[in-house]
């Protein structure tokens, strides 16, 4: 493509070493629509007759049923898909394809087909997101009115329902696909037409090619739109946003699944076992999904560093933001998939969490708010409380095998019912704020879920 410039031949080494069709060809479909749009314009300013333009589209139809098939040849001198696919269509219709390239740059070709790509792969990953929130808000449903201890540095604090603990993950998911749609907003306007770095002398239909191509404009800068890759770093982001979610669920399932909770069963078909130890059933693909949070988060940094301290405008460093685009995209759509497909198949244990659940240290907070509505500051009375289990420490004996007598000693503003606020049905049903686990807010929410998941 640069033979006119130079007298020998590209060293096999930096063939080797420059490549990028080894990954870059999953563009191919895209690199493929652009063209076709891109002919288009090409034809309407008069460049290009109707024959012609006909013979590139079928040309380059034939070259995506061949690449779809798995009987393209790529070439690793060609460097990258663009030239695979240009190459090889000149080869097939003769000069029509040596016009195809015409006000077009590599720069903003490839800037197009990452955008092209990324915005389906940000349909399809939001599609994912509702997968697995409709995987909790099921495991939900069927968990029922099973109560848990929240916890607070892993220790107990308060008791929750099941379901509403799921929840909580729904709506972090939620703010993820919010994040998702949002960048694929931002990221769907048309780069093509800007060229190398200052757009062409030969002046095509932007506009036509961005409306064929289903983009909401164009870019207003031709040197902005082949140097930056910010619509990729912000897909990244959120993605990162995403892995981290999954990793902290994937560290409450590891934990619920352990012989110390007991609080779920996980299907056999997603747990695997010990090659030593017979007994074991590992929680692998919470783990694995905890692990895979550092790759995605590392693919974000990689992009980030490959373009902090590029000139304007294009870079051949840029070549490298594709691998972590590419690693982090398939790494999160993988753990969504996989994620749901186990939620789906798991299920509560609620005898041990009816136990868990037992211990009367988690009204702690109770007894306190007692106190308050009696009139005893917060403060005051969080110490009266404190006392309180710190001489059930000293007689080895819970809040509930403290007598009347002994918390109306510790303060007098308890009443002779105190007793009864240590009782688990009736803290669950005083949480009645907006967001908190009362039992009718919990169904509320509950069916919120089910009905706008139904309609998403």
């Amino acid at each position: 493509m640069w033979k006119g410039r130079f007298k020998e031949e590209t060293a096999a080494l930096l063939q080797r070493y420059s490549e990028s069709v080894s990954f870059d060809w999953r563009l191919w479909r895209h690199d493929i629509e652009g063209s076709i749009a891109h002919s288009a314009a090409l034809e309407k300013a008069g460049l290009l007759t109707g024959a012609e333009r006909e013979s590139i589209v079928q040309g380059l139809r034939e070259i995506g049923a061949e690449i779809e098939a798995g009987k393209f040849p790529f070439r690793q001198e060609l460097e990258d898909i663009h030239m695979n696919i240009e190459s090889e269509l000149t080869r097939r219709i003769g000069s029509a394809g040596g016009k195809l390239h015409t006000a077009r740059s590599r720069n903003d070709q490839v800037a197009l087909d990452l955008r092209l790509y990324l915005r389906e792969e940000c349909g399809q990953i939001v599609g994912l997101l509702r997968g697995l929130q409709r995987a909790l808000v099921g495991f939900g449903r069927r968990s029922g009115q099973t109560v848990i201890p929240g916890y607070t540095h892993l220790q107990r604090a308060q008791p929750v329902y099941f379901v509403h603990h799921l929840l909580a993950y729904v709506e972090m998911l939620e703010r993820d696909a919010g994040r998702v749609a949002d960048c694929r907003s931002r990221m769907n306007v048309c780069p093509l037409g800007s060229g190398a770095i200052a757009g062409s002398t030969i002046v095509l239909d932007r506009e036509l090619v961005a409306g064929l191509l289903g983009f909401d404009g164009v870019t207003q800068n031709s040197m902005d739109a082949v140097s930056d890759r910010d619509f990729a770093v912000e897909l990244l982001s959120a993605l990162a946003l995403v892995a981290v979610h999954l990793s902290r669920l994937s560290e409450d399932v590891i934990l619920w699944a352990s012989s110390e909770f007991q609080f779920v069963t996980i299907g056999d078909a997603f747990t695997t076992g010990s090659s030593l130890m017979p007994q074991k059933k590992n929680p692998d693909v919470a783990e694995l999904t905890r692990g895979k949070a550092g790759r995605v988060i590392g693919s974000l940094m990689s992009l980030l560093t490959t373009l902090k301290g590029l000139p304007m405008t294009y870079n051949r460093d840029m070549q490298e933001d594709k691998e972590p685009v590419f690693d982090a995209v398939d790494t999160v759509k993988a753990a969504l998939e996989i994620f749901a497909a186990m939620v789906e198949e798991m299920s509560v244990r609620s005898d041990a969490c009816a136990r868990a659940v037992s211990d009367p240290n988690l009204l702690a907070t109770d007894l306190a708010d007692e106190l308050v509505n009696r009139g005893v500051p917060f403060r005051s009375a969080h110490e009266v409380v404190g006392r309180a289990v710190a001489l059930c420490g000293e007689r080895g004996c819970e809040l509930t095998g403290l007598s009347v007598a002994d918390y109306q000693r510790l303060s007098p503003a308890f009443g002779d019912d105190v007793l009864s606020v240590l009782d688990l049905e009736r803290s669950m049903a005083a949480r009645k704020s907006i967001g908190a686990p009362a039992p009718g807010n919990v169904a509320a929410q509950l069916e919120r879920w089910e009905t706008r998941l139904s309609e998403a």
